[in-house]
């Protein structure tokens, strides 16, 4: 069978590797093209940052030494991963979004980067954010504006959205997005892509630029639950350089994910779905998004699965009150600076004096003028804290309360919105109706699925949420959905060149 590139998955790249239909250099120039084509032309989707200029050359290295050899580097043999600006890679132009930050070059590669790199990927390039990550959009200082390819008119997400774009468009095979509020799942969601949310501390986050330490962690993006799972086994691991890791040592999981991805229907499992998680009816941007995931539901029902309906009558005040940006961000992008003496500014204060940011990140100048230089001065810092793990037990009781698999509820409330409506600002990254800050903010491992179209074809995503170090469960139960709905497919602007 001929190797078609778009919609591949990892199996099928390793399927024709070892037909000797395919090598790794024809790929990673495959996707080059694409990214030629699309990104810089085209639908000028905008998702690439930084190309790697070694990608082709260690593309036939890893060619060489399967020709010699005749066994795969990794189970990410050969396979060209695309990875958020955020992370380090040695070598490589590295700005974390901020145009004050433009000809940073590190000298070692983020812990992630290294774990990619032994198992056998090949980088393909960095994808764009904002500055710092300081958004649930697209759009940054160093780049303007991602474009969604399924509707270039709206915004790709973020802040993880270069990744969301570059994936959903066939530009690399999988990638890499970092989420504190929601920045994997939100992209993944405007992307018609798979997304995962670990427990935060299952993944180094060492050699990344942090936006709340104690809510970031990395994550892949993919096409595939399965894909997802691949990567997410290549990632996740206790690293001596970020002492959050202990999760994975707490988290004790022996096996694979991969190992969860198990054919199966939905008898006998059973979900609770957050009534206030969905918006009004009458509004025009929630009423397709309700419409899409109440199907969802309806197809998991007919397959077998019951559903309880949950209250959380002050969702919204939960939320508010368990923010930890303000009291704590300037304080860790601060002594993430601080930590890399070739980086000119030891301080985001700095680089907002200067004016260095995109003016449409209004968390910048709110972390700056309203945050603390420590957290513990703020006298809100350790109340807001504790709401945190609050809203766990709330979440994790109603889970347990009722018997259920996990919760489900739509990624957001409203259609991802136009680069008009962010220009216009007429939303704000502190009053945007996300409903991935529930997760995050109760420091839940979640899983965004795609969930289907609006009438006009804007994808819409379903978020699932379990207890802490249930990753396992979330990936046996997004497989199954998604085996059972089958809602990926290419966008139209991107077609095979």
């Amino acid at each position: 069978m001929e190797f078609a590139l778009e919609e591949c998955t990892i199996g099928q790249v390793h399927e024709a590797f070892r037909a000797g239909t395919l090598d790794c250099a024809t790929l990673t120039q495959s996707y080059l093209d694409r990214i030629a084509a699309f990104d810089h032309q085209g639908p000028a989707l905008n998702s690439f940052v930084t190309l790697n200029p070694k990608a082709l050359e260690q593309a036939k290295e890893i060619d060489d030494a399967f020709a010699r050899d005749k066994t795969f580097v990794g189970p990410l043999h050969g396979i060209p991963v695309a990875i958020k600006d955020q992370a380090e890679i040695a070598g490589l132009e590295t700005s974390f979004g901020s145009i004050a930050l433009k000809g940073y070059v590190p000298e070692a590669d983020a812990t992630i980067v290294k774990k990619l790199k032994q198992a056998g990927a090949v980088i393909i390039g960095k994808t764009t954010m904002p500055d710092f990550a300081a958004s649930w959009w697209g759009f940054g200082s160093v780049h303007g504006e991602t474009r969604c390819p399924y509707a270039p008119e709206r915004d790709s997400g973020g802040s993880s959205g270069g990744t969301g774009a570059a994936i959903a468009a066939n530009l690399a095979t999988v990638g890499i997005g970092e989420d504190t509020g929601g920045s994997i799942r939100l992209p993944s969601s405007a992307n018609n892509l798979v997304g995962i949310r670990v427990t935060p501390g299952m993944i180094s986050r060492s050699g990344l630029s942090p936006l709340l330490v104690l809510l970031d962690t990395a994550g892949p993006m993919a096409r595939t639950v399965t894909d997802a799972a691949i990567l997410l086994d290549a990632l996740v691991g206790y690293d001596p350089a970020d002492e959050f890791t202990t999760t994975y040592t707490i988290a004790n999981f022996k096996g694979t994910y991969t190992d969860c991805l198990q054919a199966g229907g939905f008898e006998g499992a059973r979900f609770g779905v957050i009534k206030e998680a969905f918006g009004s009816d009458d509004d025009p941007d929630c009423a397709p998004v309700n419409t899409v995931v109440r199907q969802a539901i309806d197809d998991m029902r007919r397959a077998g699965a019951e559903f309880v309906e949950l209250s959380i009558p002050n969702l919204d005040g939960l939320i508010a009150d368990s923010s930890l940006y303000i009291s704590r961000s300037r304080f860790d992008v601060d002594n993430f600076l601080k930590s890399r003496p070739t980086i000119p500014y030891s301080s985001i204060e700095e680089i907002y004096r200067e004016g260095k940011y995109d003016k449409k990140l209004e968390l910048i100048p709110a972390i700056v003028e309203e945050g603390p230089a420590e957290p513990e001065t703020d006298p809100e810092y350790f109340r807001r804290l504790a709401r945190i793990y609050e809203f766990q037990r709330l979440l994790v009781g109603l889970i347990a309360r009722e018997g259920l698999d996990g919760i489900c509820y739509p990624c957001c409330r409203v259609l991802s919105p136009t680069h008009e409506d962010l220009r216009s600002g007429r939303w704000t990254v502190l009053t945007y109706p996300t409903n991935t800050v529930i997760a995050s903010q109760s420091l839940l491992p979640s899983i965004c699925l795609p969930a289907g179209f609006s009438e006009a074809g804007v994808p819409i995503g379903m978020e699932l949420i379990a207890p802490p170090y249930h990753e396992p469960e979330l990936i046996r139960l997004g497989y199954r959905f998604e085996q059972l709905t089958r809602w990926r497919r290419p966008p139209e602007s991107t077609p095979p060149l």
